[in-house]
C-alpha cells in the first residue's frame, strides 16, 4: 500500500512550502488508495512549541488536507530509536565519539585552510589494528554511524531523476547527541520504517541528507522508500521565498480573507500544472495529480495570480457562506452584522467587486454604518439646482412600492421631472445615503437597505447637505 507522510517540526508556523508539500504528499497517496499519515518531528525541544504545533495544526485543517493516521510526536519515541542505536552498536554499525566541539572546530578550520571540505575525520571510529584513546571523562559522547567507505548509493528520484553519490563523500554523521536525543536523519529513518513510509515526498533541501539515509536503512535492513524532492519556492525576484514575497504562515492568508480553496488551487500549481488548467478543485486535482509531472525547476511565488484566483472563487462561493466569514471582520469594525440589512442578500449584491474576504467586509459597512460624504465630495456632485429634485425624491421614497425595479424608476423618473441626467441624482444620493459615490446599482442598494434605514439616512444628511450646499 503507497504511505505517504507529512513530518512538520513545531519550531514555526505552516508556510507555504511546507503546505505545499504536504498537499503533494496527501493528494499522492489519495489518488493511490494510500494513506497519509502526520509526524510531528519535535526533536528540537529548544526551539518546539506547542503555539508552533497548534498552528500547524490549525493551518492543514483549515486547508483541508486530512490525516488517516497520527500526529505521531517523535518525543515519544525515545525508547524505540535507543533500541535501534543499540542495534547499529551491537553490530558495530555505529560507535561513540568522544571528539569536543572545540576539538571539531580546530579539526574543520584546519581543513579549510587547506582547501579541503570541512568533515569529520573518523578519529574515534573502530578500525581494524586501529588504537583508540582513553574515552576522556569530561566529554559527553555522541553516536556516529558508521557509513560505508567503499561504494556509491544510487536512488531514482521520481522528480529528478537518478542520483548517485559515492560513499567517499559522506561522513560518519552523528545520529545520537550526547543528551540522548537522535538527529534528524537519524529519527526520520526509523519514523520511515516503522510507520511503513512507502513513498517519501519532501522538498528538496532534503536531497543530500537522502544516500545518509538509504545508508542507515540499509544497515537495519529496512525497505528502501521511494524519494521525490518538490524544488523550492522563489518570489517572483527570484530570490528564496521570504516574509516580504507571502512567504508567511498559512493561517496568516485566513486572516487576510482568502479562501482556503483558492490557496489550495494555487498552491497545486506552484511546479505542477494540468496544461492551461488554471481553475480546479481539489477533488479534480487528486485525479489528475502525477508526481512525475512536477517540474524540475523552482516555482515562482506570485501574489497577483493568487488574489486573481482567490477573486474567482469568492464570485462563486455560497453568498450564506460568504456571508459568515464576513461577519468575524465587521465586527472587528464595530459592527454588528446581525442587526440590519439581510447579510448574505449584501453579498450576493458585492461579491463581484471584491478579491479577499477583507474587502468584502470593507464593502458591506455601508449598509450597517452610515457615514457622511465630505464638503468637498458634496460640492463636486451636487449642485444647489439638484436640491429640490433630493426632497421630492425624499419624499415618494416613503411611499414607493419597496421593490428594486419600483425605486429605479422612481430615481429615473425624479430626475427626468427636474430635468437632471440620472448621474446628477444617482451620485449625489449614493454620496448622501452611503458615504461613497461608488456602489452597486442604486435601486437593488437602497432595496436591500431598507425604506426605514434609507429615510433615516437622508434625514440624518440633511442638515449637512443643506449647510454645504448653501
Amino acid at each position: 500500500m503507497v504511505r505517504t507522510r507529512f513530518a512538520p517540526s513545531p519550531t514555526g508556523y505552516l508556510h507555504i512550502g511546507g503546505a505545499r508539500t504536504a498537499l503533494f504528499s496527501w493528494a499522492y497517496a489519495r489518488k493511490m488508495g494510500g494513506e497519509f499519515i502526520l509526524r510531528i518531528e519535535d526533536t528540537d525541544q529548544e526551539r518546539s512549541t506547542q503555539a508552533s504545533e497548534q498552528a500547524i495544526l490549525d493551518g492543514m485543517a483549515w486547508l483541508g488536507i486530512d490525516w488517516d493516521e497520527g500526529p505521531y510526536y517523535q518525543m515519544r519515541r525515545m525508547e524505540r530509536y535507543k533500541e535501534v542505536v543499540d542495534q547499529l552498536l551491537e553490530a558495530g554499525q555505529a560507535y561513540y565519539c568522544y571528539a569536543s566541539k572545540e576539538e571539531l572546530d580546530v579539526m574543520r578550520e584546519a581543513q579549510k585552510a587547506r582547501g579541503e571540505k570541512p568533515r569529520y575525520d573518523g578519529r574515534w571510529r573502530p578500525q581494524a589494528g586501529k588504537v583508540l584513546p582513553t574515552p576522556p571523562a569530561d566529554v559527553t559522547p555522541v553516536i556516529r554511524f558508521k557509513t560505508p567507505q567503499q561504494g556509491e548509493v544510487t536512488f531514482n528520484d521520481m522528480i529528478k531523476g537518478g542520483i548517485t553519490v559515492a560513499n567517499a563523500e559522506l561522513d560518519d554523521l552523528v545520529i545520537v547527541r550526547g543528551d540522548g536525543i537522535p538527529t534528524y536523519n537519524f529519527g526520520v529513518v526509523v519514523d520511515d520504517w516503522d510507520m511503513k513510509i512507502s513513498h517519501v515526498i519532501r522538498g528538496d533541501d532534503h536531497v543530500n541528507n537522502t544516500p545518509r539515509q538509504i545508508n542507515i536503512l540499509l544497515a537495519l535492513g529496512a525497505p528502501i522508500p521511494t524519494y521525490a524532492h518538490v524544488p523550492m519556492i522563489l518570489g517572483q525576484d527570484g530570490e528564496r521565498l521570504s516574509k516580504r514575497h507571502g512567504a508567511v504562515s498559512v493561517l496568516q492568508y485566513r486572516e487576510e480573507g482568502f479562501l482556503p480553496e483558492a490557496l489550495l488551487n494555487y498552491l497545486a500549481r506552484l511546479g505542477w500544472g494540468h496544461g492551461d488548467d488554471e481553475k480546479f478543485d481539489l477533488k479534480q486535482f487528486v485525479e489528475w495529480f502525477d508526481v512525475g509531472h512536477v517540474s524540475h525547476s523552482a516555482a515562482r511565488f506570485d501574489a497577483g495570480k493568487l488574489t486573481w484566483l482567490n477573486q474567482q472563487y469568492i464570485k462563486e462561493a455560497d453568498n450564506g457562506r460568504l456571508a459568515e466569514l464576513a461577519r468575524p471582520f465587521l465586527a472587528a469594525q464595530g459592527i454588528d452584522s446581525a442587526t440590519g440589512p439581510d447579510l448574505a442578500a449584501l453579498v450576493g449584491l458585492v461579491k463581484e467587486r471584491v478579491s479577499s474576504i477583507v474587502e468584502l467586509a470593507d464593502a458591506l459597512h455601508i449598509y450597517f454604518r452610515q457615514t457622511l460624504p465630505t464638503v468637498e465630495e458634496l460640492q463636486a456632485k451636487l449642485g444647489r439646482d439638484a436640491l429640490p429634485a433630493f426632497d421630492q425624491l425624499q419624499t415618494d421614497l416613503a411611499t414607493v412600492a419597496w421593490e428594486a425595479p419600483a425605486i429605479g424608476q422612481l430615481v429615473k423618473d425624479t430626475a427626468k421631472a427636474f430635468n437632471l441626467k440620472m448621474g446628477q441624482i444617482g451620485m449625489p444620493l449614493r454620496l448622501i445615503l452611503f458615504g461613497t459615490a461608488q456602489t452597486p446599482s442604486i435601486d437593488q442598494t437602497l432595496f436591500l437597505l431598507g425604506r426605514e434605514e434609507t429615510l433615516r439616512r437622508f434625514q440624518a444628511a440633511w442638515p449637512h447637505i443643506l449647510a454645504v450646499v448653501e
